[in-house]
């Protein structure tokens, strides 16, 4: 698959995009862009004027920021260590404070919102937070511990807010940062942010953007498609490890939850969102049921 669409090409994809367009008219789409899939500032445009010309085309779609290497980047000139367990940040009061400064709702969802004006608003005060913590398992010894992951939260998702701006030409942008009702903030890790909003609206499709083509085999050739079961026995047998392994049980969850199909796709490809949605050629690793 080519890397790069000339308006001209993008102008055919366009035109072949009719009976994709229909499947999905009036349907939910939620794609989580972040970090690794940002890029520059010219692919963060082009990102949005896509995500418009969707909206454009009948389709509701619901945007979710990550921030992990630019809140890395941040640690890292701090001097604070990044640490991970189970592919999940472990953040403690420096952390948060950091993940706060990078979070794209001061900066990044401001200028998703310039890019696609008049149609972005940015949204808030729609999620809060619980503390979460992950039970690893030791590689030698096999022996299960739990894991403090500090101010790590999992969402819990009030939807009334984004019910009434869907299909009002406008496109919610979320960043996964949130309050815990007993007060406090809590980092969430933005595919599983994203997956928890795809599950509560009912999501057509979510996707989720990164830097590799999608989820990969022993060999590291992609795989285009994979059932849940598929994706539970290649987690299990180490084929799906690190960073990849909260991406997967993110889109079971949300497959779990009602969401038709996910999708792990590399954000980097130039209009990866239309190719995977409005053309045959696919972009990325298919979840579903």
């Amino acid at each position: 698959m080519a890397m790069h669409m000339s308006p001209f090409d993008t102008a055919r994809v366009l035109s072949e995009a009719l009976p994709h367009m229909q499947q999905y008219d009036d349907e939910i789409v939620v794609v989580k862009y972040g970090g690794h899939a940002m890029g520059e500032e010219a692919a963060a445009r082009s990102f949005a004027r896509d995500i418009v010309l969707l909206e454009q085309t009948a389709i509701n779609p619901v945007v979710v920021h990550g921030g992990g290497p630019q809140i890395g980047g941040m640690l890292k000139r701090l001097g604070i260590k990044s640490e991970f367990a189970a592919g999940l940040r472990v953040t403690d009061a420096e952390t948060i404070e950091s993940s706060r400064w990078c979070s794209p709702a001061p900066s990044t969802n401001r200028s998703s919102a310039s890019s696609t004006r008049p149609s972005a608003c940015a949204a808030s005060n729609m999620v809060t937070a619980r503390k979460v913590n992950r039970t690893v398992v030791d590689p030698g010894s096999r022996i299960e511990r739990i894991v403090d992951l500090g101010f790590v939260g999992e969402p819990e998702i009030d939807v009334t807010v984004l019910t009434q701006i869907l299909g009002r030409e406008l496109i919610p942008v979320l960043a996964p940062v949130a309050t815990a009702a007993a007060g406090g903030t809590y980092n969430v890790n933005a595919d599983t942010f994203a997956g928890a909003i795809a599950g509560a609206l009912k999501a057509k499709r979510l996707l989720l953007l990164t830097d590799v083509p999608g989820v990969l085999d022993k060999s590291k050739s992609l795989i285009k498609q994979l059932s849940m079961d598929d994706a539970r026995r290649l987690i299990a047998d180490g084929t799906i490890s690190g960073g990849m392994i909260p991406k997967v049980e993110t889109c079971i969850y949300a497959l779990e939850a009602g969401v038709e199909g996910v999708v792990i796709l590399d954000g980097k490809v130039e209009h990866a969102v239309l190719l995977e949605l409005l053309t045959d050629l696919g972009a990325g690793t298919l979840l579903t049921r």
